[in-house]
């Protein structure tokens, strides 16, 4: 298996980091796409930090851990034996835990998120609710400047994160980590009444439909687009998008 990471691994709570320059100007990239999104001063790592027990909270009851599996048992994520898997944007866990009932195979799994306060909850799940005992790595990082080699990963997984980031800079990024032949879930804020709300609640923007075809079809091939029951909480705001990289 290859060196995934371009900085040195560190054990429990470790951050990965990369040149400082590049660091700080993609702090302010952040920064500015927050306040403009947003109109507030809050970038999302220490926003989330901030809100971590909300967010927690919001996740135990809405329904979206029951309605993840019900998609993975419909449509199981194509990967193999030791497939390198990657969920940008863990927060507290709520698709890495889902990932770990569903997968049927062996697969060395990584969770990073920005806020570090979010992470620590999301290990202290992982390590009560790992049914298969996989392999899982956490790790603090920007969506913006990934600290992993190029083709690094088989599959990338994320949710209520591009919203965050400007989304050709986003796409741009997670496309760079994942090898040739490997494949994108995305699970997307769509325009809706309930969307509004989160984006007000959370500070994010929803970006709109057509450019986010748009930008999937630059980068990937898209090889399913689910729309979640509409009984089910987690169907007012959010779609599931595959794709495949060629």
């Amino acid at each position: 298996m290859p060196d995934v990471f371009r900085t040195n691994e560190l054990d429990a709570g470790w951050r990965l980091g990369f040149n400082t320059a590049d660091a700080f100007n993609l702090e302010i990239i952040m920064a500015e796409y927050v306040l403009t999104a947003t109109k507030t001063q809050a970038r999302a790592g220490s926003f989330y930090d901030r809100i971590e027990r909300l967010y927690d909270f919001t996740f135990k009851v809405n329904g979206y851990g029951k309605s993840l599996d019900q998609y993975f048992e419909q449509h199981p994520l194509p990967v193999s034996d030791n497939a390198r898997v990657l969920d940008a944007g863990c927060g507290t866990g709520t698709l890495t835990l889902a990932l770990l009932r569903n997968l049927q195979v062996p697969v060395k799994l990584t969770a990073i998120d920005l806020s570090s306060s979010v992470i620590s909850t999301a290990r202290k799940y992982v390590a009560k609710d790992n049914p298969n005992e996989q392999e899982v790595r956490f790790a603090q990082g920007n969506v913006l400047a990934l600290p992993f080699a190029d083709e690094a990963f088989d599959v990338v997984v994320t949710s209520g994160v591009l919203e965050y980031v400007p989304l050709e800079e986003g796409f741009t990024e997670l496309a760079r980590v994942i090898a040739p032949g490997g494949y994108f879930l995305h699970l997307p804020m769509r325009p809706s009444v309930a969307t509004r709300f989160l984006e007000l609640l959370f500070r994010f923007k929803t970006h709109p439909p057509e450019e986010l075809a748009e930008t999937t079809d630059r980068h990937f091939q898209i090889v399913s687009h689910y729309r979640f029951p509409p009984f089910q909480i987690i169907g007012w705001s959010k779609t599931a998008v595959l794709a495949h990289k060629l």
